[in-house]
């Protein structure tokens, strides 16, 4: 049976990549080799940082408006990566269709990033395979990933989050932010997840987006357009990330609280 990682190995308060090593020289050679990030998150899981730590020549890769400051030292480009069709299926994740490039031009230095929304960001370690992430999640990466849309059919259509997810490939890290904390759940069989709380998962995973029983008939009209009612059931083996928070119905909370304008 699948059961969620205890909360102390994922809420810890700061985690760090890579920190303090024995030998800086051989640390840094490995680092570029790998495609690995220096890295620390901190703040978590509310309100999380993530500072990445640069050395001369390295580059990191981050959604526009996400970096909250940087070193003197870095210089930031932004531009499409990856040619037209892999920036347009960006955007269609719910990506800008431009990717930031941060440099370590003029010496070693650190950039820290920050979500677009409250909640925590998550590190993956790509090698060789894919990260399936939803709309708007993708935070940062190293070199040696690609960041492109993911066409789900008619999965997409009938889940209310878009036809297009994101998929990160290659070899290197990945970093992605959530509505809320994040749980890791090590999926064995089978597991089921309401669509509006997956975040990422894994590419080892097969799924299909079913509606929860006593929603269908009278009720179809809204589970078509708003997703609503609407699961992911999971099946393989692999990993999914879910957030502990959703959007749309904190949306709908707060709407009951927006003032009322006069009519007459």
């Amino acid at each position: 049976m699948s059961r969620p990682l205890t909360r102390s190995a994922q809420w810890s308060q700061t985690t760090t990549g890579n920190s303090q090593p024995a030998d800086r020289l051989r640390t840094l050679q490995y680092n570029i080799m790998t495609n690995s990030l220096d890295y620390e998150i901190s703040f978590r899981p509310d309100f999380s940082l993530l500072t990445v730590n640069l050395e001369k020549g390295q580059k990191v890769y981050a959604e526009p408006s996400a970096m909250a400051s940087m070193s003197p030292t870095l210089t930031m480009k932004a531009a499409l990566k990856g040619g037209a069709m892999k920036s347009l299926g960006r955007m269609f994740g719910g990506e800008s269709m431009v990717v930031n490039t941060f440099t370590a031009a003029k010496g070693p230095g650190e950039v820290v990033f920050a979500p677009g929304h409250l909640g925590d960001t998550q590190h993956y370690r790509l090698t060789g395979g894919s990260l399936i992430l939803q709309r708007g999640a993708f935070m940062v990466h190293s070199e040696g990933v690609g960041i492109t849309g993911k066409w789900q059919g008619a999965k997409g259509f009938f889940s209310g989050e878009g036809l297009v997810l994101l998929k990160a490939s290659g070899t290197g890290d990945v970093f992605f932010n959530s509505y809320g904390g994040v749980i890791e759940v090590n999926v064995n069989d089978d597991y089921v997840v309401d669509t509006g709380y997956i975040v990422a998962f894994e590419d080892t995973l097969q799924y299909r987006i079913s509606v929860l029983p006593g929603l269908r008939g009278g009720g179809i009209k809204r589970l078509f357009f708003s997703g609503e009612g609407l699961v992911c059931r999971f099946s393989g083996q692999g990993r999914v990330w879910i957030q502990t928070r959703y959007v749309h119905p904190f949306l709908s909370w707060i709407n009951r609280f927006r003032p009322a304008k006069n009519k007459s």
